[in-house]
């Protein structure tokens, strides 16, 4: 994403500043983590069918609270900011 935001400047590996941790992955947990999967093929099928139902406007919307959470996370000085949001 060098257009979006250079690597010299990303922050370190955080589940709360990853869109697809704060946001996705939860929508995903939710359609398939119900089910007992036979094995890892099946899980990632049921995954990928999943994820080809989220609406774009739902990940648009999860990247664009990017910038807000970056905020939020250097109000908290890189602590805990979840309960800001």
């Amino acid at each position: 994403m060098p257009k979006f935001w250079w690597t010299d400047v990303w922050p370190a590996a955080s589940p709360d500043l990853n869109p697809m941790d704060f946001s996705i992955w939860g929508i995903l947990q939710a359609r398939v983590g119900r089910k007992f999967y036979r094995n890892v093929d099946d899980l990632k099928k049921a995954l990928k069918k999943q994820w080809s139902k989220i609406p774009q406007e739902t990940i648009r919307k999860a990247i664009e609270q990017f910038p807000k959470r970056l905020e939020a996370c250097i109000d908290a000085r890189g602590g805990h900011f979840e309960q800001l949001m």
